[in-house]
């Protein structure tokens, strides 16, 4: 780990990428807005949550470079700080993840504080002031991992595709966020929900990005994603769609998506102070 020597005057701000359905875009919103977000000059840590490991193949880091993983972590084997892998842009950290994640639930069984490991651990990140924000990437189901996440965040950023199911989806989710809310982390919020693989030749996109907008109003992130080959064709050479082109028009809206989620962070301080 090649830590920075900047401090920030912030304090960090954790948002976890959740959706219960699959297929949304979950995985390339983490790691695009974190690819973004440390391009307007954020230091952004990504936690991938998920034993598939596809955010941390999406940004280069292949098996043999996992030496420590969010598994080791959350077992309480290693700190954090010893499972950050620098990635190819400056700015952006990860924690990888690997398949033995899927074992968790069944390992932690019922230890102390079993739904607080990954709160736990941000601790000593949180101390460090290394970075200004964690992307959590969680995978798209409810079990200890999404709750350890939810349980560690400051709040949570809903990308949901734009498809007839989706509005369900997002129910489910919110019923989820106030479970989670209720019991274990009363400060959670919805940070934001962001359209994504929207198609302006499809009306049911727009029918869809109309009731989501009309049911959750300002909470909607004005910025929609679109859907993109280049964005598509990004993870098979390990790259975020911003390294592997920068003109096309998915990563221009990851930048855009990035600026807006730095305004509502910074009128959110703003209204708290």
């Amino acid at each position: 780990m090649a830590k920075s020597d900047q401090k920030s005057d912030r304090p960090l701000r954790v948002l976890v990428v959740a959706n219960q359905t699959g297929g949304v875009g979950k995985t390339t919103t983490a790691i695009n807005l974190g690819t973004a977000l440390a391009a307007v000059g954020e230091r952004v840590l990504l936690i991938d949550s998920d034993p598939q490991g596809n955010a941390s193949t999406g940004l280069g880091v292949g098996r043999a470079l996992r030496k420590v993983t969010l598994y080791d972590v959350l077992m309480g084997e290693q700190p954090m700080e010893t499972a950050v892998v620098n990635t190819l842009l400056p700015g952006l950290d990860l924690i990888p993840s690997d398949p033995d994640l899927s074992g968790v639930e069944l390992e932690l069984g019922q230890q102390a504080r079993r739904s607080f490991k990954l709160r736990d651990a941000l601790e000593s990140i949180r101390a460090s002031k290394a970075y200004t924000y964690v992307l959590i990437d969680c995978p798209p189901s409810l079990n200890l991992l999404t709750v350890n996440a939810m349980a560690a965040a400051d709040a949570v950023l809903v990308p949901l595709q734009c498809e007839f199911f989706a509005l369900e989806g997002l129910t489910q989710l919110m019923r989820t966020v106030d479970l989670v809310k209720g019991s274990l982390n009363p400060g959670l919020e919805i940070q934001g929900v962001v359209l994504t693989m929207y198609d302006r030749r499809n009306s049911l996109s727009e029918q869809v990005a109309k009731d989501v907008r009309d049911h959750f109003g300002r909470a909607v992130y004005n910025t929609v994603i679109p859907r993109n080959v280049r964005v598509s064709e990004a993870p098979s050479f390990g790259k975020p769609v911003l390294v592997y082109d920068l003109k096309c028009a998915g990563s221009q809206a990851y930048l855009k998506l990035a600026r807006e989620v730095v305004v509502r962070e910074r009128d959110r301080r703003a209204q708290a102070a």
